[in-house]
């Protein structure tokens, strides 16, 4: 077969001799042929399979730097031997020596099924013992004859197996304490009584972590600081920030054989968190460790790199004790005295280094240091010793918070308690001398100085969903009647739910009257709350919230220079401008003294010390309590749960280290990936198996992906059944008669051919009603490479709601940065073919053109595109997708929602819509 081609631009990639009419040709040939693609197999499938993922899927997700790596010059992080002595420069790390030597020896599991079997009705799925028993016998029984048993024989046998591995073994123990102080006879009763405060050493669960093969290539031995190509600061994980690296130079001047060692910075966090509110408000208050050599997006997986080391005891008396002076004094004694207790194990490690294998393999010499604790503001003033309002970080009076102030330090806090009464200390510091932090007990600890930042508390749930969204609803009741108001917070309302859905995106279908908000309801009103004031608030408003949006999701990355510190930096201050229209309207007549807003000034400082927030968010502790708290207690039989609890937690952790190191061994694959044995590619080739469409239903593909994968969009692994396998047929079905000739029109321009010579399409069409993209987006929930993973849907059925056509981004040019490189297009049909044994998966789109960028939301506004008075459609490659893109109605503020309108039918319904750069971080850094 002869092409010929009539273009004018040449394709940029080396040696290719195709030319085209216009850029976004270029670019779609580019990310098709060279760049991500499915368009061409080297398998002879037949005309008759549906798409396949032929994208390999085990190449390292795109290098997104490059610069100047500085490593710190004393602190170095040298390999050794078992016994401390340094290795000469390239030698590789002895083989692990695990319990067994054979390489396929599965102990304490008599085999691969077994353990298999076990990890997952133990920890995926929970099961229960009785259904653990029932489940056996009924395999016995479906086996019988076979000379096969059940891997395990009751759900005592699965527990004694999992019990014996001595893999991440770390007992539980027992700290008993007390009120120390002389006891009379009608003393109150938390006088008389005795605290139990169950822990493990923090030494043995640091040497657990450090020999975790997952974390390999995840992992930093020394601080560093990292310059991009215009020799700027770059701040990103724990060891990149000023903290861990005047840290090591101080360890480095005072003890000189740290030289060469590892630096090994140790991260706490601690919060309380409740159970059962039904069965008498069950309260745990958890410990967790971690380490800050592990990079942000481990720690945010939460791929065992949070572990809980104690469950700190908690103080409950007669309400008459409530406000008891000496009763509060001696909960915050015992709060530090059991942190300092639980972390004696820790101080010889501070002084001289403790010889540890980590994650690659070597051995190092590693010095331990206490730099940061993740904790929300009421967890804060107990750590700190100030008094409720006052600033953790600064001296700042409650009555002046943006006053010049200097930094609050342990240091300062012992010079004054020396110097001034207790009164003044209270009054004019916000000191209360009654407390002694644990820090005291470890060298170079200051908890003034390990206060972390925290995004969740501070600034999603605090200055915007307690704050903002609060002081909205003030405003609409206080310009208008209380009536008034309140239908126009019910429209607003009714402008959230219509919103159309979204890959992720948690839906408020009756608006947010519920009555306990998580941080992950304030996370989702946050993608989509602008939109919904427009037209109700003053213009102001609406750029008071925009500007603070901006700051916080600048905040949120997973990457800060110094240009975005100052974008960061620009960002607030427009907003503490913006700000006194809550006070000029009357809705803050007082002012702003608020902790949780008044902490953003110290972010910019805060990012240089410790890296990116999310990487110390206390959102990482609040998801932990999910899987070390709240569920091991839902596994109790709530008598005496926290044995149990307790029980659990080392169960899973066991689990998770035999894994490990099976994965280390070479025993199963990396990862989080199904064994193998099933064939993940036939599964996509099988033309036997196609499906009405329901697994689309399901979102266990979206989310954190571990496996090594590059970016790249490819159709579900099923086709969709009920659709005829001819193009014209399908036309007619669908009712989109121009869609063959689309069709022709975009494989002409696949295969470079002239408008004379139209190629025609015989072989049988598979539609589907979803595809799957996978982007690099370490600011979102990725996995521990930073990759995420979305399903993009077009079904004409969703969940029984209707039709559901997702928007996505298109790319136009790879070389114009923002919207402006980009077109938004809605979904029609997702469908592949196959021409002469190519396979060409693709999607039937209706464009939208761009209207303007909006000066008040900072979105931009764009319109269905017409043609004659039709829809603007056309076929695209897969490959010219590069991820969802969220649309918003821009509504009409001089008419109310009506109610027949649904978020199924929302982008058909309105003239124009906002493309929502709030949705999640990578629209953010990519839709302006």
């Amino acid at each position: 077969m002869s092409f010929s081609y009539t273009g004018r631009l040449p394709c940029t990639y080396p040696g290719c001799p195709f030319t085209f009419k216009s850029q976004h040709g270029r670019t779609y040939h580019i990310r098709s042929t060279h760049i991500n693609s499915n368009a061409h197999s080297e398998l002879d499938l037949g005309p008759d399979f549906p798409d396949l993922e032929s994208t390999p899927d085990l190449t390292q997700a795109p290098e997104q730097f490059r610069g100047q790596w500085i490593g710190h010059p004393y602190l170095t992080g040298l390999p050794c031997d078992a016994n401390g002595k340094f290795l000469p420069p390239g030698t590789q790390p002895a083989p692990r020596a695990a319990h067994s030597a054979t390489p396929d020896d599965w102990s304490p599991f008599e085999s691969r099924v077994q353990f298999l079997v076990g990890d997952l009705l133990y920890r995926r799925v929970e099961m229960s013992a009785s259904n653990v028993d029932m489940l056996m016998d009924l395999w016995e029984i479906f086996m019988d004859g076979s000379g096969v048993s059940a891997p395990f024989r009751s759900h005592q046998h699965m527990h004694a197996v999992i019990d014996s591995s001595p893999l991440g073994d770390v007992p539980w123990q027992c700290l008993t304490t007390g009120f120390s102080e002389d006891i009379t006879r009608d003393a109150p009763n938390w006088q008389q009584m005795a605290y139990e405060v169950w822990f493990r050493d923090p030494n043995e669960v640091i040497r657990v972590m450090l020999d975790n093969h997952d974390f390999s290539g995840q992992f930093d031995v020394c601080p560093y600081i990292e310059l991009d190509v215009n020799n700027k600061r770059r701040w990103a994980n724990v060891m990149s920030a000023n903290i861990a690296w005047n840290h090591c130079d101080a360890i480095a001047m005072s003890h000189t054989d740290t030289h060469g060692a590892m630096y090994c910075p140790i991260i706490l966090g601690s919060d309380k968190t409740t159970v059962s509110v039904a069965t008498g408000h069950v309260e745990y208050h958890p410990l967790y460790l971690s380490i800050g050599n592990l990079h942000n997006t481990v720690r945010c997986a939460h791929r065992n790199a949070v572990i809980p080391i104690a469950f700190l005891a908690i103080l409950k008396c007669d309400r008459r004790y409530d406000n008891d002076t000496n009763f509060r004094k001696f909960k915050r004694r015992l709060f530090h005295a059991s942190i300092s207790a639980i972390l004696q194990t820790l101080r010889p490690g501070m002084t001289s280094p403790v010889i540890r294998r980590c994650p690659d393999g070597h051995y190092r010499r590693v010095i331990y240091d206490l730099v940061a604790f993740i904790a929300d503001y009421p967890e804060q003033v107990m750590l700190t010793g100030i008094v409720q309002g006052w600033c953790p970080k600064c001296t700042a009076s409650p009555n002046n918070p943006l006053a010049a102030s200097g930094p609050r330090t342990g240091a300062l806090t012992d010079q004054l308690v020396q110097l001034l009464d207790s009164k003044t200390l209270w009054d004019q510091y916000g000191i209360d001398n009654d407390i002694i932090p644990f820090t005291a007990d470890f060298p170079r600890a200051d908890i003034h100085e390990m206060i972390s930042p925290d995004l969740l508390h501070q600034v999603i749930k605090g200055a915007f969903k307690d704050h903002l969204v609060t002081w909205v609803c003030s405003y609409l009741r206080l310009i208008h009647s209380e009536s008034q108001g309140d239908a126009i917070i019910d429209d607003i309302d009714r402008r959230i739910a219509i919103v159309p859905p979204f890959p992720g995106l948690r839906r408020f279908p009756h608006g947010r009257r519920f009555k306990q908000w998580t941080g992950d309801d304030s996370k989702a009103l946050m993608k989509v709350y602008l939109p919904a004031i427009v037209g109700y608030v003053p213009d102001d408003m609406v750029l008071c919230i925009s500007a603070f949006l901006d700051t916080c999701y600048i905040a949120r990355r997973q990457h800060l220079d110094e240009d975005s510190l100052k974008t960061f930096d620009t960002s607030f201050s427009k907003y503490l401008q913006l700000r006194e229209v809550f006070r000029t309207t009357g809705v803050r007549p007082t002012g702003f003294s608020l902790p949780r807003q008044h902490v953003l000034t110290h972010y910019h400082s805060l990012i240089q010390d410790f890296g990116v927030p999310a990487g110390l968010c206390s959102s990482i502790t609040e998801s932990r309590h999910i899987t070390a708290v709240k569920k091991p207690w839902r596994r109790s039989n709530r008598y005496d749960a926290l044995g149990q609890m307790l029980k659990v937690n080392e169960r899973l952790d066991k689990l998770s280290a035999t894994r490990s190191d099976f994965v280390a061994r070479g025993m199963m694959p990396d990862g989080h990936r199904p064994p193998a044995g099933t064939s993940f590619l036939h599964s996509h080739l099988n033309e036997h198996s196609p499906t009405n469409g329901n697994q689309d239903d399901s979102d266990e593909d979206e989310g954190p992906v571990d496996d090594n994968v590059l970016g790249h969009v490819v159709l579900a692994r099923s086709r969709a059944i009920n659709y005829p396998r001819n193009l014209q047929d399908l036309a007619a079905q669908i009712n989109e008669p121009d869609l063959p000739i689309l069709a022709q029109g975009f494989l002409a321009d696949q295969l470079h051919l002239s408008d004379e010579s139209m190629p025609v399409i015989t072989s049988k069409v598979n539609v589907f009603h979803s595809a799957v993209a996978t982007f690099f987006a370490p600011s979102d929930p990725s996995g521990i490479r930073g990759m995420r993973r979305e399903r993009v849907r077009s079904t004409p059925s969703w969940r029984g709601t209707g039709p559901r056509r997702d928007c996505v981004f298109v790319t136009e040019d790879d070389e114009v940065p923002g919207v402006r490189g980009l077109n938004v297009a809605h979904i029609s049909l997702l469908f592949s073919f196959i021409y002469y044994g190519t396979v060409f998966p693709c999607a039937l789109v209706e464009w939208f053109t761009r209207v303007r960028l909006d000066r008040v939301t900072g979105m931009w506004i764009v319109r269905p595109d017409f043609i004659r008075n039709r829809r603007n459609k056309s076929v695209v490659h897969l490959d010219a997708l590069l991820r969802a893109a969220h649309l918003i109605p821009v509504y009409d503020a001089s008419e109310r929602v009506p109610l027949e309108i649904e978020s199924t039918i929302s982008l058909d319904t309105f003239k124009a819509y906002y493309v929502n750069k709030y949705i999640d971080h990578h629209a953010h850094e990519i839709a302006f």
